[in-house]
């Protein structure tokens, strides 16, 4: 089935569905977080993977289909880099980004869903199906969030009812926002270091994507991620971020994150 648009690699329309499948796919994961058991089970590395990961990421596939363009996604089939690095357009997914929190039932995970047009991130949506909060953003536009979306919402109706982010927050405060389930000491050094610029640092723990949606936001200046992650866990907060008119950095600071590499490990990153 091809993508039904003038312009097969507008990013406006792309998104559209990508916003339908990250709220479908939202659907999936409520059903299974509202039920008693959620098949909990763990890959080669010990991350653990729950029955709605998969539910969400078949679900995603259905509805992106239609665009017609590749999909790397946590849950699926990673091709070799030979087979990937001439992509030139296509979406990177994590069908449910903090399945630990998940798991604890404190309700921080998302859905994420980025468009990647060579190596960068230039349109991404991010939905916290529990809180009902949809966060889209496309580079050089900007970046919205919307509570209580429609099943039918796109891009526009993001623009015209959701808050352009950043919102103004008025804060004495420095606040950084860390990991709730994988805090280390580099990043206990980065804080220390932080004090000595910053009186009032205040730290507040967060799962998932949020923690990147909260710097796009304003309600935290930043997010050092000194530890593991995979290109899936910060693409579409990456655009978000940029189109807010943030970034994502690494510790050096004028780097910027890149994506499609042959290794999926992202390097230590700054989100600011």
């Amino acid at each position: 089935m091809k993508f039904n648009s003038k312009s097969p690699d507008d990013p406006v329309q792309l998104i559209d569905q990508a916003i339908k499948a990250a709220i479908a796919a939202g659907s999936k994961i409520n059903e299974v977080y509202l039920s008693s058991d959620f098949n909990v089970q763990f890959k080669e590395d010990n991350t653990p993977v729950a029955i709605a990961d998969r539910l969400a990421h078949d679900e995603i596939l259905k509805q992106l289909e239609c665009t017609g363009l590749p999909v790397l996604s946590e849950e699926g089939v990673h091709l070799s880099y030979s087979e990937r690095k001439n992509w030139d357009l296509f979406w990177l997914v994590d069908p449910l980004d903090g399945t630990k929190e998940f798991i604890k039932r404190n309700d921080e995970f998302t859905v994420n869903i980025a468009l990647i047009k060579g190596n960068q991130s230039i349109a991404g949506v991010i939905y916290a199906s529990v809180t009902d909060e949809l966060y889209v953003g496309i580079t050089g536009i900007g970046a919205f969030k919307l509570l209580n979306p429609e099943e039918n919402c796109t891009f526009l109706t993001i623009q015209h009812s959701g808050t352009k982010l950043p919102e103004k927050k008025i804060t004495d405060e420095f606040i950084v926002v860390v990991s709730r389930s994988h805090m280390n000491r580099e990043t206990e050094e980065y804080i220390e270091n932080l004090r000595k610029e910053h009186p009032a640092v205040k730290i507040i723990n967060k799962g998932s994507s949020l923690k990147i949606c909260m710097v796009a936001e304003g309600t935290a200046h930043v997010y050092p991620k000194l530890g593991r992650t995979m290109e899936w866990d910060t693409a579409a907060g990456h655009a978000i971020l940029k189109a807010s008119g943030k970034n994502v950095y690494l510790t050096d600071l004028k780097t910027e994150l890149i994506y499609n590499k042959e290794d999926l490990k992202n390097p230590d990153f700054i989100a600011s």
